[in-house]
């Protein structure tokens, strides 16, 4: 695993906790855009309530897991999104229309496509998860 991307190890450790059948997924190290993604897939069921563990080696998250998740991966490289693209790329990374998330950094925070295309914004590109 490499160390170059904190999102991606930790979506990556998520879904093989998730697949494996685990109710709990440990994700080091913690950090801020890790924690708002999670805010998001918690808020759109993907996964569970999450909490920041203190840890001498860096801080931990413990996340529960619901079941929920299929697939959930990065973007690479972080696209710029502009509000009127979001079709072609939910053609490229989700399943069917109306199923799944993109996951975006914009500058009203990290939302998702859905909450993008209501707010009239764009943004970059960060996961994907359905």
């Amino acid at each position: 695993m490499s160390l170059n991307d904190p999102l991606a190890n930790a979506l990556s450790s998520i879904l093989t906790d998730e697949k494996a059948g685990r109710n709990e997924s440990r994700i080091r190290p913690s950090s801020k855009m890790i924690k708002k993604v999670l805010e998001v897939m918690k808020n759109n069921k993907y996964t569970g309530e999450f909490e920041e563990v203190k840890d001498r080696g860096g801080n931990l998250i413990k996340l529960n897991l619901l079941g929920n998740i299929n697939r959930c991966g990065v973007i690479r490289p972080r696209y710029s999104i502009k509000k009127d693209q979001f079709e072609k790329f939910e053609e490229r990374y989700l399943l069917a229309r109306g199923m799944g998330i993109l996951i975006i950094a914009t500058p009203m925070g990290i939302i998702t496509h859905n909450e993008a295309k209501k707010k009239n914004i764009g943004g970059k590109l960060l996961a994907y998860c359905y």
